[in-house]
Parts: C-alpha cells; structure tokens; sequence
C-alpha cells in the first residue's frame, strides 16, 4: 500500500523513470577513487586527488603561472598524502624525527619554515568532450586561506578560498586541454591564535586551544580532499531527506528528497531529475535558467514500519540509500548518492533550565566524551577504526566535537556504530571574537554553516550542534549561522553554547559550563556544585590522565620521567603550553596524601592508574545514578576528551599509544549497559539500565571487607528489576564499627540463574575526601581533606594461577587470559596485558581488565585484537597487581 502511494503522489512522467533508472542501472556503483594523472572523463564522474606534490615558496618560488603550468617539473617536490597540513605532509614524508618524543616538536621543527606560502601540485590527463563540463571540487576549506591556479591560470584567490570549511566549486571547463592539466593551490602562512584579544587571529581556522602542544604549521594547508568532477548541462548536488518519524510509536515515517541543480549553460535547460530510495521512484521536470542555481524538492514518501536508527544502547543502526541522477536534453548529466537514516532527536529545557535529549521519543542520558583529532590533521583509516572501536567498547554514546570537524569517514563510522555526535565551532580563537570581525568573516562563518550544514545533515548520529562554545554568538552571528544551517533543510537541535548562556533566537543553552577540568576527588561529583552530577554539563573532567609506564617511555626522555614523578609543581612539555594545564601539583599532591609517597616511577604510575580508575568510574556512575532523581536530574556529562592529538599526560581515556590503562577501565566499567554501582555521597546501590527495557528478575550482593581480606558485612537483595533507561536506588552499604581505614566494597550483580552480570570492586576510606566548595572554580575543586588510601600498600602478598591461550581466525586473534585466587589474602587490582617481543599489543579489546578477586574467585578475560600486531611473535602475557608479584607466561595459538 506505501509503495503504490508513494509512486502514485510523485506522478513521474515516462521518460524521466526510464531515464533515471537506466543511468543508475550502469552505473549506481560509487566511482573509486584513481591516480592524480588519471583522466577525467563521464558526467557524474568524480576523481579524488590521492596526493600532492609540496614545496615551499621560499624555494619554489611566488609564480603561479609557471608552477601551474602542465610542463613544470615538479621532480625534486615532495610526495604527501591527499590530506596533509604542510607539516603533516612533511611528518609522512620522513622530513623530521619521532615528533612525539620529549621536546622533538619544539626542538627539531623550526616554525620560521612556515611564515612563507607552500605549493601543493597535481596533474590530471583529460579528454575535453563537447557538452561536458569539468569542475574543481573543494568540499572542504584550505587553512587558513589560498590561491588556486589551473593550467596557468588563477581561478580563486583568498579573497575567495579562506577559512578550514567552506567549499569551494570552480569550473575549469574553458582551461583544459587534452593530456596533461595542472593544478596548483598556494596555501598562506597560518598565524597562532592562542587569545583573540592580544595574538594576531586574522583567520577563521583550527587551533588546538589548550589541548595540545600546537603544531608549528599552525595548521597550514588542504586538510580535505580536493576533487575533480564532471557533469553535463546540469550539476546536481547536496542530496538530503527530510525525515520525520511518527513518535512515539515508530509505525510510519515521511521522506522529503530535496538537491540542489546547477545549470552551467548560457541557455535555458529542462532538467529531468530523479531518483530511487529501496523500491521507491521520484522524479520531476525542473526548468532553469541560464546558470541558475535551484533547489528541487519531490513529493513526500510514505513509509510504513521504517526501520528505525537507534543509538547503540538502544537499538539497531539501519540506514538507507538515496541514488539520484539529473539529465538534460534526454542525455545522462550527473549523479549522486548519500546514505541517511531514519530517526528523531529533539532536545528540550526542563523545569530547571537544564538542556536535555529525546532520541526516537525515548529520554536520552548523553554520557560521552570530547573528541581531538590527529594535531596534524592527518587521516588513517585504521587508527580511526580503532578508535571508534574503543568508543564503543567504552560504552560511550556521544562524541563532542569542538572545531576542527572530521573528515566524512567519521561520520560514517559513528551512524555505522550508533554513536551520538555533538559538532560545533572552537571556542576562545577568532571563531569567538565576533567584534573584530570583518564583513570577510561574517561571509566565511556563514559559509561554513552552509558547507557543514550539507555535509552533517543527512548523518542520523548527529544529535546537535553547537554554534557557540564558551560564548554564544551574537544576534547578527547567531542569524547567518541559522540561515546557513536552514540552506541544507537542518534537523537537529541547535544549541547557541557550552556554557550557562543565551541568544536572541535560540533562547537558553542549557548547558552549565563550569567544569572542572583538573584533578578533583571521586564523591566530587556527587552533589548539586558545578560539575556535580545534575543538568547538562558539556565538558569537565579530572584533568590529569597517567599513561602506564610503556607508553611513558615512549614520548618521555629519562629526566622527564623523572620529574613526571619526583616535581609535580614542574612544567611537563607533554601537558599544556598554558599554566592552568602545564604541571601536575594538585594531582601531584592528592595521589601522595591520598596513596603515599611514591617509591619510584612504577609506584607512581602504579598509584595513577588506581587513581584515574576511581575518579573516572565515579563521573560516569554518578551522572548514571542521578538520571532518575527528580531534584535536577543529570540530563548529560562530556568526559573532556576520549584521546589525544597528540602524546599528553591529561585529557584522554586512552592515551595516544592506544593502549588502554586505568582510566579507560575505570570508564568501562561504569558505562557498562546493566551496571551495580555504589554511590560516594549515601553509600546506597545503585542500579544503571541503558537499555530501553526493564531487566530482571536480578539480585544484588553487596559484600564489605577488612583490609586483611575479613568479611564485615554481606548481604544480597533478590528479585530485582533494572527499569529500561533509568536508574533504580536499592539499599545502603553500612561501615561496620572497627573496620580498617582503608576497605573494600564488592557488588555483584546476578541473573535469575545465579551468572555474575556485573562486578564492580572500590576500594574506600572511613577518611572521607573533602572539597572547598566555596573557592570552586572552573577549573578545579580545591582538595582540603583527602581520603587515606594508604593501606593499600601494606596489604599481604596474593597468590593467583594464571592460565592463557590464544586462537585465531584469519587476522583476528584472541587471547584468553583465566585468573583464580589460590591464596587466603585478596588479589587487588590485576593488569594483563598481551605482548610481543616485549611490546604491549594495543589496541586491543579486552572484556576486562584491573580486576580484583578473593579467594577462591576466578575471572577470564579475553583480549581481541589483529594478529598482524604480534609481528610474527608468539603471544606473552604479562600479569601484576598491587600486592601480586609480576610475572609472564606464553599464550601460544592452538
């Protein structure tokens, strides 16, 4: 019945069916990409530039028309890949040593090289046909600003071609030649913008704020893919469908298909354009005028029973396929493709002011993370796979990006793997100053709303964006920010700042803003104070993040390491440039008050690891646990970040190495979907659902014990039901009278048939930490009493067997790791690892991982991971807890 009606409203006339049809019948495939020198040819046909040839004009000099030239020799140029900032193109082309080392990024790149323009060069072959026209194609900006020159000729200059995002489309038809073409894009020095009011910002670019030692380029150069691309009378372009699902039930769906075409003729032309969705067919006449740019909207699609997109958590990640074509003067003259997705994002304030989701008419808890991408901006496909792969495994189900928006395989990847995605401008650079802005600018920030907007839009991961970070924009902003969003038929909410602001039309933020983003104690954010666990808050976190000590070694020179644990109070070159970031002292302080005095190195990596775990568990637990509170619920927190841009000692859930440490368990383990948990401020169990229905019946143990491993208190609660998307409160966990200072608190969570769903191990104080609330500030709580720990270190040896095998199919490998406490005494805090030749294999998956167990207790857990990583080794597994000595045993494949 939908089909009919559907083929039925759009009344195609004949001939544009079979039109349609038939050019997507030879050709619906995408076209791959080829060689620079590779001709273009076909409308419709899209090329990819695969690499530049780079130079420095210093050395190649300011002549465009020469460097342009299809004879030039570009011999002793060098080779980058498609993406590449200056630097990043020269990094890949082994012009520097290890610039993740000590100070390598400092003292081995000379910033001096990048105050002068860089020449990227490619060649093309074509075959000029009669009637076809062939375009330049930049779907993103160049940074911070360029000149673009074909064949001798300059056909945009900076002027034109500035700012990281607007795109840019040039149509070179009445340059080429047959055989060889050249184009040539000068790209302008980049200036460093670390504060809007006193550095030069003359530019709406990338910069990398605090977050990272900045890279000397300052980001200079094409970031994106250049392309080049072909179509006839008549381009099309910017496919998109407008969705709206029927909330709540989810049984229909209507699609709006909408395109831009573009006549690129001196004359007025018919164009017959269409398209299918599954088995669904659409099409209309649209007539233009000479070089008229049109939008084309079809009659609405009805869909009975879509299938929905979900996040993770919630459901599955289906999505669908739009294919169009356009023909003018019944001849084949361009096409496009887009995937899109069926789903509903609304965001609304409650009672309170506080921003919050709705996803498909379900409540939607946002507990996610902010994103940094490669400081050099460079694209691997492998290692953003991988990364994604940790975000899911993590459990997270928002990314936030801030600035520096990612290239179109992340976005794919998170509607593939059903993560949520925050985007929006930087803050504190010129993307912020809006009064030294100049009528160039307000055209370029506009512009970039219109290219991001078509980009995004079709993406059903996107939850939101942010046209604000720090400030909201001004009227006069905030209005061409909306009206470039509206160009691309924008869906998702639009949120004007991070912080607790407002603008004329999109009213309040919603958001708090108000961190912290350095270290702070576990039970801080139990509580109604700033960062607490209650509203929307869209970037905090404990700040400092301790890499295990592999991973130290590999970007900290031996006075480094030592400093990294003897002079908190001393800058670290791998933390911050500025001086709220640059050293470690309170973190420092409250890891020696708190665990005692390191002995060495491996203590305070030791003791970091326990301390990232505890902190980074209770963010995420407790803005799980106050979902449901109706005193200000927790509606959203951003973990600020998920990873790095480059090697640091702050801000990630998994360090640049990739290999997961304390922090990133810590996180796991609270982001588990069905999850038992114990709340620092009441002592009471909690009981965290994601999923959106009701689990049970299920039972609760809950289990105190003595430092010496004694049992103080158990008891266990039975028939319980986990509500779907919410958060249940069960009973209190007492402190028995005499207990040890320092003890232990195990949950176990149990299905109806006695399995161990969930485990979750803290280890407490009868010293409570205390925080200065009054002198809270946004980037941290200062610490005034602090929780005694310190028992840890006098807990009696474990005795553990451990037993390890791997297996494989094809390039993937697992390995098993089973570990049983053989003694009397508590096993506390056990890291496996699998390594190869003495190299820790990361990434990898692994089911878990710093586990305690009592004796008696045994745990598997299972690392997955590619088996080209072990390099032709044979798998070793490395074991050692807190009060376990260290040992290795082979994990051979079977």
């Amino acid at each position: 019945m939908s089909r009919w009606r559907a083929r039925a409203a759009c009344r195609i006339p004949w001939l544009v069916a079979v039109l349609v049809l038939s050019y997507f019948a030879v050709s619906s495939a995408p076209p791959r990409d080829e060689a620079p020198d590779s001709p273009v040819a076909g409308a419709g046909q899209t090329r990819t530039v695969t690499g530049w040839r780079l130079r420095s004009s210093g050395q190649a000099g300011q002549d465009g028309v020469a460097l342009s030239s299809p004879s030039y020799d570009d011999g002793a140029w060098t080779s980058v890949p498609a993406r590449s900032t200056v630097l990043g193109g020269l990094v890949a082309a082994g012009k520097y040593p290890d610039l993740n080392y000590s100070a390598n990024l400092r003292d081995k790149v000379d910033p001096q090289d990048f105050t002068v323009p860089w020449w990227y060069r490619t060649t093309v072959a074509a075959t000029p046909k009669p009637g076809t026209h062939t375009f330049v194609d930049l779907p993103g900006g160049v940074i911070p600003q360029a000149e673009v020159w074909f064949n001798g000729t300059m056909i945009a200059g900076p002027d034109v071609v500035a700012g990281a995002y607007p795109a840019h489309r040039f149509d070179v038809s009445g340059l080429l030649r047959p055989g060889v073409n050249a184009l040539a894009i000068k790209v302008f020095p980049s200036s460093l913008c670390l504060d809007p009011e006193t550095d030069p910002c003359p530019d709406l670019s990338i910069g990398f704020l605090d977050w990272s030692r900045p890279p000397p380029d300052n980001s200079m150069g094409v970031w994106r893919d250049v392309r080049f691309a072909e179509a006839g009378a008549v381009s099309l372009r910017d496919p998109r469908v407008v969705t709206r699902l029927a909330v709540p039930g989810l049984e229909s769906a209507e699609l709006t298909v909408k395109a831009e075409l573009t006549n690129n003729t001196d004359r007025t032309v018919v164009a017959k354009a269409g398209g299918k969705i599954d088995s669904f067919s659409f099409g209309k006449n649209v007539t233009l005028a000479p070089h008229e740019n049109a939008t084309v909207t079809f009659e609405p699609i009805h869909l009975d029973r879509p299938r929905v997109w979900w996040p993770a958590q919630m459901g599955g990640q289906p999505m669908y396929r739009l294919a169009m074509a356009v023909s003018a003067d019944d001849t084949p003259s361009d096409r496009a493709t887009t995937a899109f997705g069926v789903r509903d994002v609304q965001s609304r304030l409650n009672d309170a002011g506080d921003r919050y989701y709705v996803v498909n008419g379900k409540p939607f808890l946002v507990r996610g993370a902010g994103w940094a991408p490669d400081l050099f901006l460079r694209y691997d496909a492998r290692r953003l796979e991988d990364e994604f792969s940790y975000v899911r495994d993590l459990g997270l189900n928002t990314i936030r990006l801030e600035g520096k928006g990612e290239n179109d395989e992340f976005y794919q990847l998170a509607d593939r793997l059903g993560i949520m995605l925050l985007p929006g401008w930087e803050c504190c650079t010129k993307w912020q100053a809006y009064a030294k802005w100049s009528p160039a600018d307000h055209a370029v920030a506009k512009a970039s709303a219109v290219t991001e907007g078509h980009r995004l839009r079709n993406h059903p991961s996107i939850l939101g964006f942010y046209v604000g970070s720090d400030t909201a924009p001004t009227p006069e902003v905030e209005k061409e920010y909306l009206d470039g969003l509206a160009a691309s038929d924008w869906q998702a909410p639009v949120i004007s700042s991070i912080g607790w602001r407002t603008s004329p039309q999109l009213g309040k933020s919603g958001n708090k803003g108000l961190g912290p983003y350095w270290w702070v104690p576990p039970s801080y954010w139990y509580g109604k104070q700033k960062g607490g666990a209650f509203g929307f808050e869209a970037e905090h976190g404990p700040g400092p993040a301790i890499p295990d000590l592999r991973s130290l070694e590999k970007i900290l020179s031996p006075r480094e390491l030592a400093d990294l644990w003897q002079h908190g109070d001393k800058p670290q070159f791998h933390l911050s440039w500025s001086s709220n970031f640059d050293r470690l002292a309170e973190y420092s302080t409250a890891l020696e008050r708190r665990y005692g005095k390191p002995a060495d190195l491996a203590d305070f990596v030791e003791k970091s690891q326990l301390a990232n775990y505890e902190v980074n568990r209770a963010q995420f637990e407790a803005y799980g646990a106050e979902q449901s509170t109706t005193d200000r619920p927790a509606t959203g927190t951003i973990y600020w970040l998920v990873n790095n841009a480059w090697p640091s000692l702050f801000w990630h859930l998994y360090d640049y190495s990739m290999a997961p440490s304390g922090g990133y368990f810590g996180a796991r383990t609270a982001l588990r979907p069905l999850h038992v948990q114990y709340r620092y401020d009441n002592a009471a169990v909690a009981l965290v659902n994601t999923g959106l229905r009701d689990a049970g019946p299920l039972s609760v143990q809950a289990t105190v014990f003595d430092l010496d491993g004694t049992q103080r208190y158990d008891h266990t609660t039975n028939s319980v039901t986990a509500k779907g998307n919410a958060t249940s409160t069960l009973d209190t966990v007492p402190v028995p009278e005499g207990i040890s200072t320092t003890y232990f608190v195990r949950l176990l969570l149990r299905d109806a048939q006695g399995n161990v769903v969930d485990r979750n191990v803290y280890w407490l104080s009868t010293k409570p930490d205390e925080v200065d609330y009054q002198a809270d500030e946004w980037r941290l709580s200062p610490q005034t009493a602090f929780a005694d720990l310190s028992g840890l270190r006098r807990l009696a040896a474990g005795t553990v067997s451990v037993n390890a095998a791997s297996e494989g199919h094809g390039d993937d490998a697992t390995t098993s790791v089973t570990l049983t406490n053989t003694g009397d005494k508590v096993a506390f805090f056990l890291r496996a690892t699998v390594t190869a030749d003495g190299a820790e294999v990361a990434p990898a998956i692994w089911s878990d991982d710093y586990v305690t167990l009592w004796p008696g207790e045994s745990v598997t857990l299972t690392a997955k991971y590619r088996r080209a990583q072990l390099h032709g080794a044979e798998p070793v597994v490395q074991l050692k807890g807190v009060n376990v000595e260290a040992r290795e045993l082979a994990a051979a494949f079977h």
